[in-house]
């Protein structure tokens, strides 16, 4: 099988602490023809082989549950490579927070609005509503569940998870000074 960094990138989520367990995924895609996506319930550090989603027809049995998302957004856009991340403190500024907009410079420069959206994990509401969003933005916060980041690769997907959890803890430090 073809190694697409589905475990490098793995290893620097959990190291970063974007994920914990066998939560996220990640995908990239396969030209016209689908994507390959991590399997269900395997481990972002030790993924095995990713399982094939085509565009058209049916969505193999082992596919990790967030598919509907990863099938929308790359149907929506033009990205290659999608991280679908749980980390705490950008999903804790997505319970009180509409938009997100870093105060870090180098989330005023990377992605100086991170939109957050709505949709229980899993379904065609969640997968619909992220696609909208990623139109005109490469990194989602779902409200309560995590960030979608996409981009040219799994790297550059990667990067926008990791700022979207630097701006949000850079926020909450700040609130913290403020006393």
């Amino acid at each position: 099988m073809q190694d697409f960094g589905f475990e490098r990138i793995g290893k620097r989520l959990f190291s970063e602490h974007l994920v914990g367990g066998n939560f996220g995924n990640m995908s990239v895609r396969d030209g016209d023809a689908g994507f390959y996506i991590k399997k269900t319930g395997a481990y972002l550090d030790d993924p095995g082989d990713p399982v094939h989603v085509p565009f058209t027809g049916n969505v193999p049995k082992e596919a990790s549950s967030e598919y509907r998302v990863h099938l929308a957004v790359y149907k929506a856009t033009p990205y290659r490579a999608i991280v679908h991340a749980h980390p705490p403190y950008a999903v804790a500024a997505s319970l009180v927070l509409d938009n997100i907009r870093p105060l870090d410079s180098e989330g005023e420069m990377f992605c100086p609005n991170i939109p957050v959206t709505s949709g229980a994990p899993g379904t065609q509401g969640l997968a619909d509503a992220v696609a909208q969003k990623m139109r005109d933005n490469k990194l989602v916060i779902a409200r309560g569940h995590g960030t979608f980041a996409a981009g040219a690769t799994l790297d550059e997907a990667f990067l926008l998870t990791s700022l979207a959890e630097h701006a949000c803890r850079v926020i909450a430090l700040k609130k913290m000074f403020l006393f």
